[in-house]
């Protein structure tokens, strides 16, 4: 039996999306004390899971009726066109980004601007810096999700097409090729050594994890997700989660760790998705999913829509984001330091996300509505 494909948009996944939109930009500002209410200070994973979770859910929810109604060609163009498009973003993103701090790093003699964004290497070779972008081998600070969203993107067809066909075939290859990443350390190369912050290999568990629930997976795990004792073992890895990172912050309680537990959870590893990252992902989607369903009323409230906005375009969000966190960086290094710059940078940039995206709605909405006329 086929899987059966959703037919209208979750508010929620755009309003989660829009969050992480919003805490990977306060994240990515250097020692921001608005930093401190993201969820990574108090967990083993972050806004980052989050993102990709969604994008897995959300490719799957706008293709998989593609690929069921016009076949496997017809959905794959559409979703490499996809793949393209990010593609043109990033490398557009990644000139302007270059551009601006150069120009910053120039224009007030600190040099001090390229190393921490890692572009010293892009001054002073340009030529072949720029090859190894196009090929997403360079990637400077703050840009390592959009490549990974890129090969996630452009491997999907095959992905699709197999969970429309056999879910659990699919997630399955998904967690064995995880476990093999981890076995014989695959990575992609990147320049000018090592490999990608972000391993495909192993954040395509996650991508793919979130299509597999949207096409059905979800509703398999209904019973599950919503079972209290489910709920129960969610919250106390939480709290166990949160009482570990505590001792990141506050060295005095870091001895109360049993050394065999230490031993047995670090070194916590981002770049290829750690097991406990996963968890801590699956745990707070489960809370969330408990006491947020489909129908919570708050969900159609103008407080939560700047939110929403912010997930119903959030290629665009994420690349005013990378921006916005070295201008809010900029700013705090050549005027004020100060928590009182700091809380107003956080701000000032979010409200500029949102900015953005009400634009862009009402640009779409307009143009939609044009061409409606055109065609009656």
């Amino acid at each position: 039996m086929d899987p059966a494909i959703p037919t209208d948009r979750d508010l929620r996944l755009d309003l989660f999306r829009g969050l992480a939109l919003w805490l990977i930009y306060l994240d990515h500002i250097p020692s921001n004390i608005v930093a401190w209410i993201t969820i990574r200070n108090y967990g083993f994973s972050d806004a980052t899971e989050i993102f990709i979770f969604i994008s897995g859910f959300t490719a799957a929810f706008v293709y998989g009726r593609a690929m069921r109604d016009y076949g496997f060609v017809v959905s794959s163009a559409r979703i490499l066109k996809r793949a393209w498009q990010i593609y043109v973003a990033h490398i557009f993103l990644f000139v302007i980004y270059m551009g601006q701090i150069a120009y910053v790093a120039r224009g007030f003699q600190n040099p001090l601007y390229a190393e921490e964004m890692n572009i010293l290497e892009f001054l002073q070779q340009p030529d072949i810096i720029l090859i190894q972008a196009l090929m997403l081998k360079f990637k400077p600070v703050n840009m390592d999700v959009l490549p990974l969203y890129i090969v996630l993107m452009a491997t999907f067809p095959p992905v699709l097409w197999l969970l429309l066909r056999n879910g659990t075939l699919a997630l399955a290859l998904s967690v064995l090729l995880y476990v093999l990443a981890w076995q014989f350390g695959w990575n992609l190369p990147a320049y000018p050594g090592g490999g990608w912050f972000f391993n495909p290999f192993a954040w395509q568990l996650l991508f793919v994890f979130g299509a597999w629930c949207a096409l059905g997976g979800a509703a398999r795990l209904h019973g599950l997700v919503h079972s209290r004792i489910t709920l129960a073992v969610a919250v106390a890895y939480l709290l166990f989660a949160f009482c570990i990172t505590l001792t990141w912050h506050i060295p005095g309680l870091a001895p109360y760790v049993p050394r065999w537990l230490a031993e047995h959870i670090y070194p916590i590893d981002k770049t290829n998705l750690d097991v406990l990252r996963f968890a801590h992902f699956l745990a707070l989607a489960t809370v969330t999913l408990y006491f947020v369903p489909r129908d919570w009323a708050p969900l159609t409230s103008p407080w939560l829509r700047p939110a929403i906005l912010c997930g119903q375009h959030s290629l665009e969000i994420f690349c005013l984001g990378v921006f916005l966190a070295f201008a809010a960086h900029f700013v705090k290094v050549e005027v004020s330091p100060g928590i009182p710059m700091q809380i107003a940078v956080s701000v000032l940039g979010i409200l500029i996300m949102i900015a953005v995206a009400w634009m862009l709605s009402w640009y779409k909405n307009a143009t939609g509505r044009k061409a409606v006329a055109r065609s009656g």
